[in-house]
């Protein structure tokens, strides 16, 4: 039995924005059950999770993955944060997550979650000119050519490195602003496509430190006429996926308006900033759903229009909103009484 590196990754307690840590712990292998994960301990007063005068938490593995990165058999492990006493941490939101949906297990939930992100060299979008900006947008989304696209090395590095970790990832595209791209995961359930959004999350940052580039999810990377970053979360239940679902779609709108407020709270700070009513978007203050519309809050895909059944489309998502709020919030609206 040989050793392999488990790096060990949870969410901090940042806000109104929480990150990724994760540290690296080594075990004897192959790990093949969660049970041969022991917790391990850390210091929540360095991750705005503790006081410093009682700072230990625990970290409990809920999931790992193989590591794409390091040596065969080499693991990433996702963690939830518990007290010392093994209860729930403030900070984490998966659990509740995981309650909701084994509440309404019944409605099948699927989730899709388009990922949008930025990268940046220092404090500039990468490649972009040290002074004023690159031609305005139109032939960045979707492009091909060294001066329509920055960064696609690091993206076709890390759509391997998912694959072979195993995650469902589905696609990725260069998006409208240049610098600017995106993953989708899915379709999963509940709490699964949550959790492969924070492993794509922490594989896109591992990954990018190697070509010195950062990623960021802030909602409105560049201020003026550009694109602002998204997570555009899919959503259907199993009624919505069957024969006549579209009307079971349509009646949904009503309560997702009824709760819009709401979902603005929790779907990623600084999203104010972003959903103006330009750039394809609908205005924060404003609720609206249509076919095919991307300036709506809510977009049903011309496609489930035609079958009759599918899924929706919540555009309101920030990029760095937390997905296991978002997940638990659409949940809890559409399948709720």
């Amino acid at each position: 039995m040989g050793k392999i590196a488990a790096e060990y990754i949870w969410i901090d307690g940042q806000k109104p924005t929480a990150k990724l840590r994760s540290k690296t712990k080594v075990l004897n292998g192959p790990v093949t059950s969660l049970d041969q994960l022991p917790d391990w301990g850390f210091d929540g007063s360095s991750t705005m999770q503790a006081e410093g005068h009682f700072s230990d938490l625990v970290l409990k593995p809920v999931k790992f993955i193989p590591d794409p990165i390091h040596r065969e058999d080499d693991i990433l492990v996702l963690c939830e944060v518990l007290h010392p006493d093994h209860t729930t941490h403030w900070s984490n939101t998966r659990r509740r997550l995981a309650e909701i949906a084994e509440k309404h297990k019944a409605h099948d939930p699927w989730f899709g979650i388009e990922q949008e992100y930025t990268f940046f060299e220092g404090n500039r979008p990468l490649m972009w000119p040290d002074k004023g900006y690159p031609a305005p947008q139109g032939g960045y989304y979707c492009g091909v050519g060294a001066d329509e696209v920055f960064g696609r090395e690091i993206v076709e590095a890390h759509r391997e490195a998912c694959e072979r970790a195993g995650l469902s990832i589905e696609g990725t595209n260069a998006e409208v602003m240049p610098a600017q791209w995106e993953f989708q995961i899915g379709p999963l359930g509940a709490p699964d496509c949550a959790d492969e959004i924070w492993l794509g999350r922490w594989l896109l940052y591992r990954i990018a430190e190697d070509f010195g580039v950062s990623a960021t999810l802030y909602p409105k990377p560049m201020k003026g006429d550009w694109n602002g970053a998204g997570a555009h979360t899919n959503f259907s239940t199993k009624s919505m996926r069957e024969e006549g679902g579209i009307k079971i779609i349509e009646a949904a709108m009503s309560k997702l308006e009824k709760r819009h407020d709401d979902h603005m709270k929790v779907y990623g700070a600084h999203n104010e900033e972003r959903l103006t009513g330009l750039h394809e978007t609908c205005s924060i203050h404003q609720f609206r759903w249509g076919r095919s519309d991307r300036g709506a809050s809510i977009r049903i895909p011309m496609a489930t229009y035609q079958v009759g059944k599918g899924y929706f489309e919540d555009r309101r998502p920030a990029a760095n909103m937390d997905p296991y709020l978002v997940c638990a919030m659409l949940i809890e609206t559409v399948c709720g009484e």
